[in-house]
């Protein structure tokens, strides 16, 4: 019997992980209640109210409606967290009451999708641990590959500008899409105001935190001051200097022990990709768990809600995908664009899953390494710098977003502030990390450059974790079309001399 290919299982997995979590959806009228009880604690569940309060010390703090499930959780933990009081939860449910004392826990029911997350889990950390060891190996190695420091240095400013250059391009075109289509502008009052009463909490918590962008700063610390620290800590810019000044002094020691080096750290890389063989026996069982948890959990509902502002962010991001990249392979890599977009949907389809292009980097250097068969050391050394400055997919969706609240609080945006966006949106993702949830907080600090209230991500929090994982297919696209852009470039020159 044939086996079915890799790639066809994985896109099996996210289909059928999307129908099962949206089977075993989490009840949007239901709460999981956690007491205290008789020196002990009961979990019981309400669904269907009519109203719901939030009592502290006999005073009704917060009241709410049918539907409001996720603005009850939030409003608890942040009583919780603050209140040294006990809380009491009460529900009026046809015609009659059902009260809570002590409460010390809110939460969304489990189902079925929900309980299987945990496999899903369990693949992502699994390919984390994979990456910071390969990336320092075949950084090492790829680094004293290429012994000359002219030609390190030149495929180095074609990296980083590469980088910058799509950064700014996608930016622009999530400003451009979303003054045209005005997706703040198509939203009614009345969904304004249950987005911003469900995610009030959590956006004020996302609001306080800041990144703090300097340019001096960012090119200082790229320095470490401990490799072990920076390991520990998965700060990947850290990581690539570490390992490509290291690659870069081997060649300047004596040959017999330059070669013996090398030749432990080309081991551990190969051992790395076969690792990167063997786990990728469990994506589809990975891919199918973390789709499922996040439909079921996720939903459907708020989609109509902010159709527009998600149809400009896809809308942006195909664009980059396939015509701004697809271009940069065809007229500078001249690359067949079947042959890449081909040998890349491994990639794509576990950066989509796991919402992170650092735990999706041993794929990529798999599939741009071995199925594009490009330059070892060349791919060693764009792609761990990608998986960390690169974030176009971000960029384009924060210009989006940006813009949509501001249409929405009614402010219009000049071209200056506009511009301010661009600016601000590259500083930001340099020096960020390439993990979930980041782009939240890089929003905030524009939002807060532009004196737009940072309050308004809650108008997009609730659909930003499916925009992240379509988001990170663009990321994890844009590093690998700059890394084999760039070693086409290097081979082609090469013929010439």
């Amino acid at each position: 019997m044939k086996k079915v290919p890799l790639h066809v299982q994985i896109l099996l997995a996210l289909i059928l992980g999307a129908a099962f979590g949206a089977f075993f959806s989490v009840d949007k009228n239901k709460l999981e209640i956690t007491f205290k009880k008789d020196s002990g604690q009961i979990v019981e569940s309400v669904s269907n109210w009519s109203t719901a309060s939030i009592i502290i010390n006999d005073s009704t703090v917060s009241k709410f409606e049918p539907n409001d499930q996720i603005a009850i959780i939030n409003k608890f933990k942040h009583y919780h967290k603050s209140s040294k009081n006990s809380i009491k939860l009460e529900f009026e449910k046809e015609k009659r009451k059902l009260e809570f004392s002590e409460v010390i826990a809110v939460r969304k029911e489990h189902t079925l999708a929900t309980y299987i997350k945990p496999v899903g889990d369990l693949f992502i950390r699994l390919l984390s641990f994979l990456a910071i060891p390969l990336v320092i190996s075949t950084l090492i190695v790829g680094a004293a590959s290429l012994s000359d420091f002219k030609k390190l240095g030149s495929i180095g400013i074609k990296t980083f500008s590469l980088y910058i250059i799509t950064t700014v391009i996608a930016i622009t075109i999530g400003l451009v899409l979303a003054n045209v289509i005005s997706p703040g502008n198509r939203i009614d009052s009345t969904s304004k105001e249950r987005l911003k009463s469900s995610f009030q909490e959590e956006s004020a918590e996302k609001a306080v935190e800041s990144l703090d962008i300097s340019i001096v700063d960012f090119f200082v610390e790229i320095v470490p001051k401990n490799p072990f620290d920076a390991i520990s800590n998965g700060n990947m810019l850290q990581i690539v200097f570490l390992a490509v000044i290291f690659g870069i002094t081997l060649t300047l020691i004596e040959k017999k022990k330059r070669d013996t080096v090398l030749e432990f750290f080309d081991g551990v890389s190969d051992t790395m990709i076969k690792m990167v063989d063997i786990f990728m026996l469990i994506a589809p069982f990975g891919v199918f768990a973390l789709i499922a948890a996040t439909i079921a959990d996720f939903g459907f509902e708020i989609i109509s809600t902010l159709i527009w502002y998600i149809a400009a962010v896809i809308i942006g991001l195909f664009i980059q995908t396939y015509i701004v990249y697809g271009a940069m392979l065809k007229w500078i890599g001249k690359v067949s664009l079947k042959d890449f977009f081909l040998n890349i949907r491994n990639a794509q389809a576990i950066g989509f899953s796991t919402s992170s292009s650092a735990a999706t980097l041993p794929i990529t250097l798999d599939c741009v390494e071995n199925k594009m068969k490009t330059n070892k050391e060349i791919a060693g050394f764009v792609l761990p710098l990608g998986a960390t400055i690169n974030m176009d997919g971000t960029a384009l969706y924060q210009g989006v977003a940006a813009v949509f609240i501001a249409q929405v609080y009614g402010f219009d945006l000049t071209i200056v502030q506009q511009l301010t966006i661009v600016i601000t949106t590259v500083l930001a993702s340099i020096g960020t990390a390439p993990v979930p949830g980041v782009g939240i907080i890089m929003l905030v600090m524009i939002l807060n450059a532009l004196n737009i209230p940072a309050q308004g991500i809650a108008l997009i929090l609730g659909v930003d974790r499916i925009l992240d994982m379509i988001r990170t297919i663009t990321n994890v696209t844009g590093d690998a079309a700059v890394a084999v852009t760039i070693a086409s470039t290097e081979e082609r020159a090469k013929l010439r001399k």
